[in-house]
C-alpha cells in the first residue's frame, strides 16, 4: 500500500513539473490560447537589434509582439507582427523600430506617417519603395541612445573648440587694439560731426548769397524794363543819354551778379565734394563693422566681449571698494 502511494506521489510530482514547464514556456513565448490575433508585416532595410518576441506598441500601449523576422529579395527585411484582438491601426500607418530601454531592449512602434519624427534619415527610409515587398507597411529605424550620445559628444567638442578660439582671439593685445579702435572711432565721429556742421554753415551762407544775388538780378531786370518802357518818351525830352547810362549800370550789375553766382557755385561744389568724401569714409567704416571686420566689428557682432568686459568692470569696482574698506590688507607698511 505504501509503495503504491509513493508511485502516485512521484507521478503527480512529474505531472505537476511538466505542467509548470509548459505554462512557463507559453508565458515566455507570450502565447494566447484561444485568442484571435491579427497578422501584419512591415519592411525595413535594417532592423537593428530587433528580435523575435519584442513588443509592438501603439500610442504607448502594448499591442502585440514580433512573430517572425526574415530576409526578402532586393535587400529588404520583413518583420511579421501579431496584434492583439480588437487592435485598430492608425490612418496611413508606419512602423518605427526604436530602443525601449537602456539595456538593449527594442520595440516596434506603429504610428501615423504624419506623427513620425522629422528626421531626414527616417523620412528617407519610410519613402523608400524600390522593390519593396507587396502588402507590407513602410518601416524605419530611429537612432538609438549610443548614436545620440556620439552626436552630442561631437557637438560638445565643437563648442569647446570655438570657446578656445574665442579665448585666444580676445587676449590683452586684442583688448588694447579694441580700445584704440574705439578711440579712433570716437575721434573720427567728432571730426565728421564738425565737418558736417561746417558744411552746413557753408551751405547756409551760399543759400543766403544766392538769395541776395537773385534779388539783385530781379532789381536789375526791373530797372532795365523800366528803362525800355521810358525809351520812347525819353527820346523826345532829351533823356536818351540818361537811359543809356542806366542801361550800362544795369549791365554792370548783371555782370557782378553773374560772377558772384559763379563763385558761389564753385564753393558749393567744393563743399559737396568734402561732404561726399566724409560720408564715404563713414560708410566704409560702418560697413567693415557690420561685416565683423576688425576688433570693433567683432565686438559689435559678438556680445560675449561686452559681457566679459562688463563682468571685469564689476570685479574691478568690487576690488576698489574692498581696498577702501581694508587698505591694510593690500599695503603693509612697517618701520624697522
Amino acid at each position: 500500500m505504501s509503495k503504491r502511494r509513493n508511485d502516485w506521489l512521484v507521478g503527480l510530482t512529474v505531472l505537476s513539473t511538466m505542467l509548470v514547464l509548459i505554462a512557463g514556456t507559453m508565458y515566455l513565448q507570450q502565447a494566447d490560447l484561444g485568442a484571435r490575433r491579427t497578422s501584419i508585416s512591415a519592411r525595413f532595410r535594417d532592423v537593428g537589434n530587433m528580435q523575435v518576441g519584442n513588443g509592438v506598441v501603439i500610442r504607448g500601449v502594448n499591442a502585440g509582439r514580433i512573430e517572425r523576422i526574415s530576409l526578402a529579395e532586393k535587400g529588404w527585411v520583413v518583420a511579421e507582427m501579431k496584434l492583439n484582438e480588437g487592435i485598430t491601426l492608425p490612418s496611413d500607418p508606419v512602423v518605427l523600430i526604436q530602443a525601449a530601454t537602456l539595456f538593449g531592449e527594442w520595440q516596434a512602434v506603429i504610428t501615423a506617417r504624419s506623427a513620425a519624427p522629422g528626421i531626414r534619415e527616417v523620412a528617407m527610409q519610410l519613402e523608400d519603395t524600390v522593390g519593396a515587398p507587396a502588402a507590407t507597411l513602410p518601416g524605419g529605424v530611429l537612432p538609438d541612445i549610443a548614436q545620440l550620445t556620439s552626436v552630442a559628444g561631437g557637438i560638445a567638442g565643437n563648442v569647446a573648440s570655438v570657446a578656445e578660439r574665442v579665448r585666444v582671439a580676445f587676449d590683452d593685445s586684442a583688448a588694447r587694439e579694441l580700445r584704440g579702435t574705439i578711440r579712433n572711432f570716437n575721434a573720427m565721429s567728432t571730426q565728421l560731426t564738425r565737418t558736417v556742421r561746417e558744411q552746413s554753415r557753408n551751405l547756409d551762407s551760399v543759400a543766403v548769397d544766392v538769395r541776395v544775388g537773385a534779388n539783385e538780378l530781379a532789381r536789375g531786370m526791373g530797372n532795365f524794363q523800366r528803362s525800355i518802357a521810358r525809351l520812347d518818351s525819353a527820346t523826345s525830352r532829351g533823356e536818351v543819354e540818361r537811359i543809356i547810362g542806366e542801361t550800362q549800370q544795369a549791365a554792370i550789375n548783371l555782370r557782378q551778379v553773374s560772377e558772384r553766382l559763379a563763385t558761389m557755385s564753385a564753393s558749393l561744389e567744393r563743399s559737396e565734394a568734402s561732404l561726399r568724401g566724409a560720408l564715404g569714409k563713414a560708410d566704409t567704416i560702418l560697413g567693415r563693422i557690420e561685416r565683423g571686420e576688425g576688433s570693433l566689428g567683432l565686438m559689435v557682432n559678438n556680445p560675449s566681449l561686452y559681457n566679459n568686459s562688463d563682468s571685469l568692470v564689476i570685479d574691478l569696482r568690487s576690488l576698489i571698494a574692498d581696498f577702501r574698506r581694508n587698505p591694510k590688507r593690500y599695503i603693509n607698511l612697517s618701520i624697522f
